[in-house]
């Protein structure tokens, strides 16, 4: 293998990949959004990423190897994006980050909830995920049951809980 990287460290070349502001945002949109279109990444994103810039992460991201991109038969111009093998591999990582800026950092109940049931679950969960993932983003047979619909209820209960409470007049 080449070698590439400013060291062979590890860390270093990891951080080469997806050490920018956006790759790990667009890889997460992908893992936990299910968002395969360029269309869906772009106008879906909560952080409001430029065309341009996702325009780069992703080419990024397929030549690292991350992800990969096929014709989609409905349009011949759009394409759909999937993770690679690489990229479902980073779901324990993306479950330690989470974990972490849940329980250290300023974040809201609703865009935590993913995280604290990952925490909870664990590698017996991580790789359930990861088996959905390889179904949704590599052909790989259907698992017996979908996180992502778990993860995605999970969310929007959290994400309707905070408009109930928002919606409530405040007593005086």
């Amino acid at each position: 293998m080449k070698e590439t990287g400013r060291s062979g460290c590890p860390i270093n070349l990891t951080l080469e990949i997806l050490g920018d502001r956006w790759s790990l945002i667009v890889l997460r949109d992908m893992m936990f959004g299910n968002r395969r279109h360029y269309r869906e990444l772009l106008a879906k994103s909560d952080e409001g990423i430029a065309s341009n810039i996702l325009a780069d992460r992703l080419k990024r991201l397929l030549e690292s190897g991350l992800i990969s991109r096929r014709d989609d038969a409905s349009h011949k111009q759009k394409g759909i994006y999937s993770l690679t093998e690489m990229g479902i591999a980073l779901v324990p990582v993306f479950a330690a980050m989470a974990d972490w800026g849940r329980r250290f950092l300023p974040v809201t109940p609703e865009m935590s909830i993913r995280a604290e049931i990952l925490a909870e679950g664990g590698p017996a969960l991580w790789s359930k995920f990861m088996d959905e993932l390889r179904f949704l983003h590599l052909d790989a047979p259907r698992p017996a049951q979908s996180v992502l619909d778990q993860l995605t209820a999970a969310y929007r209960e959290a994400v309707e809980r905070k408009h109930a409470t928002e919606a409530e007049p405040e007593a005086v």
